[in-house]
């Protein structure tokens, strides 16, 4: 039995991270102290100064524990994960986690590329951003192919490469063709410089750069050069004009501002990167318990810049954190060099500051209830989820699976992810199905299933032993769906418990006309309303799944990747294979054909069918 009176004398004091716990033993709130003994014990004395919040969660707190570290910024960083980790119920929260796209300079290969990404490596190559979106990495990269006539293909010319036929951007002159051969590796090069200094923000520079080739071309009266050049000049021009800047230090900052309303605050973030503004982004935070200013900020701050891969020079706010420097010397060592925040006081930042402000309360006034009322419905289709099916805790991740084919010959896998009622599309995957020939959706599944978690459990137990945040496949959903019934249900906790894990699986029960009507837990049909918030949450991830699979189909159909036995098979080409499917619509059937049922195809013929029967009647026993 946990005795708290007793537990609080054992207290340290030594700077360190405590949980509460409900009776349930759920964490309900995470927080972080310089000495674990005092600021525990507050929370047990007289509520009488105490916020309504902390009024509130105390008469939930059944126990406690703690974790002792070395240093308040340890402090910092291991409160800020738990918190990300468990969604604990008291603690401010940011919904949002999404993942910035970047624009990546491959500088680690030959013939660099100018390519979008969402994943920062230290891999040498160069990256730019976080850019507020990917239309803004899209409209970006698109300048750039028209000022420079770059490679976009993702041939490895560190290899030794043969020549091979050029793409149409060879031909249309977007791309010099280094697949040719004869593309000057330095001259090249020099086109790359150029597209970093784009990309690091001087483009005044750059200009400078083109203005005297465009003269040396004209004195050499090469005209034609010259010609390009100057165009080259005017779009940077027209790129430069639309783009506004508020900074004459031209360096990396974020500029964080927030606006409150009755139950929910609107904080607002702009980007600056080289004294431009590039973007902006605004996040709702639930805000029942009307918390302290300063710490919805700071908690913002942490959660924020513990999922963003990018830290830029300067932060400014509107007021000072109570743990301002700490923040600051966790950020410097993220970054590799000193991050700095600050609040503006005077001049253009203090100008800039109260211009997000206005934004964040003009967002919240615009978007504020809707996006609160999308949240609040999320969170209910969540939490009639877990009522429905008895389930222990929020299934705020669900992995959903479908398993489906092309005319019976290439089975695939897709796999999406929904956290907190919303598509996580970064960790969704596909699978191709590697041990199972023809059509066999149970063994397809049973693959599937270890394959993602086989991978999961080792990438899971390599990120906890070097202490990396956990993402994509070590991350573990709190509800595994099923498009299927009972049978794909017990294919999948069978092969989880062969791995020795616990997780809840669902089935999706359809009518006749393909649409969800129930849900398959514990071999029991449990009936839906279909008006319910959790029936649509049910619908959204079925639909989401399908699309997702049959994207997968068209891409395999584009590139002609459909694959099966008869690739094998002499004489059997794309053509007679297309007519073949066609015809019996499983490889299965055409084995089982008569040499007459197999000249009768079109595009067949009595030799080549004779030979397809003997190839099948030769590898029966094999």
């Amino acid at each position: 039995m946990f005795n708290i009176d007793e537990e609080l004398k054992k207290l340290p004091d030594e700077p360190g991270v405590y949980l509460m716990k409900d009776r349930n033993g759920h964490i309900i709130y995470v927080g972080k102290a310089n000495s674990l003994k005092k600021r525990v014990r507050q929370y047990f004395q007289s509520s009488r100064n105490n916020p309504p919040k902390v009024n509130a969660m105390i008469k939930h707190i059944h126990e406690f524990e703690y974790i002792i570290v070395d240093s308040e910024v340890e402090a910092l960083i291991l409160e800020a994960n738990l918190i990300k980790k468990n969604k604990p119920k008291y603690n401010i929260l940011l919904r949002d986690d999404k993942q910035y796209p970047y624009i990546k300079v491959t500088t680690n290969e030959k013939y660099p590329r100018v390519i979008k990404t969402r994943r920062v490596l230290k891999d040498g190559a160069k990256y730019f951003g976080p850019y507020p979106s990917a239309y803004a990495v899209k409209d970006t990269i698109e300048i750039i192919r028209s000022l420079y006539p770059i490679r976009t293909c993702n041939k490895n010319f560190d290899k030794q490469q043969k020549r091979t036929r050029p793409c149409l951007n060879y031909y249309i002159g977007r791309c010099l063709g280094p697949c040719q051969g004869n593309v000057d590796e330095k001259k090249y090069m020099e086109m790359i410089d150029e597209v970093i200094m784009f990309l690091n923000g001087k483009e005044d520079k750059l200009i400078e750069v083109i203005e005297e080739k465009m003269k040396k071309a004209s004195e050499n009266l090469d005209f034609e050069s010259a010609a390009k050049y100057r165009d080259q000049i005017n779009s940077l021009k027209v790129v430069l004009e639309k783009q506004k800047i508020v900074s004459s230090n031209l360096m990396d900052q974020d500029v964080i501002g927030m606006a409150r309303g009755i139950d929910e605050v609107c904080i607002q973030i702009f980007f600056i990167r080289s004294g431009k503004i590039v973007g902006r982004e605004h996040f709702i935070i639930s805000d029942t318990f009307n918390d302290d200013r300063k710490e919805i900020l700071s908690s913002f701050i942490k959660q924020f810049y513990l999922g963003t891969a990018y830290i830029p020079k300067e932060i400014f706010i509107e007021e000072e954190i109570e743990d301002m420097e700490a923040i600051s010397k966790w950020l410097s060592e993220k970054r590799g060099n000193k991050v700095s925040i600050r609040v503006p006081k005077r001049g253009e930042k203090s100008q800039l500051m109260e211009m997000v402000k206005k934004n964040a309360m003009d967002m919240l006034n615009q978007h504020g209830e809707e996006i609160v009322r999308k949240q609040r419905e999320e969170e209910k289709a969540l939490e009639q989820l877990k009522n429905l099916l008895g389930l222990d805790s929020m299934p705020n991740r669900i992995e959903a699976y479908d398993i489906s084919n092309i005319s019976g010959v290439l089975s695939v896998g897709s796999m999406v992810v929904f956290e907190y009622g919303r598509p996580k599309k970064s960790d969704y995957r596909r699978f191709k199905i590697e041990t199972v020939l023809g059509s066999d959706d149970y063994k397809s599944l049973e693959e599937v299933i270890k394959r993602r978690f086989i991978r999961g459990l080792e990438e899971k137990k390599m990120m906890e032993e070097n202490k990396i945040e956990l993402k994509g496949f070590s991350l573990f959903p709190d509800l595994i769906m099923m498009d299927g019934g009972k049978g794909q249900v017990n294919v999948a906790l069978q092969a989880l418990e062969e791995m020795g894990l616990d997780i809840p699986v669902c089935g999706l029960v359809k009518d006749e006309f393909h649409s969800t009507r129930g849900i398959i837990y514990n071999n029991q049909e449990i009936k839906l309303d279909e008006r319910s918030s959790g029936f649509k949450l049910i619908y959204r991830i079925q639909e989401e799944a399908h699309r997702f699979a049959i994207s997968y189909h068209r891409s395999l159909r584009s590139k002609n990747m459909i694959k099966s036995e008869l690739d094998d098979i002499k004489g059997i080409g794309e053509k007679r294979k297309r007519e073949l499917l066609r015809h019996f619509k499983t490889v299965e059937n055409i084995k089982k054909a008569s040499i007459d049922e197999l000249a009768q195809v079109k595009s067949m013929n009595r030799k080549v069918a004779e030979d397809l029967y003997s190839y099948f009647r030769k590898n029966e026993g094999r």
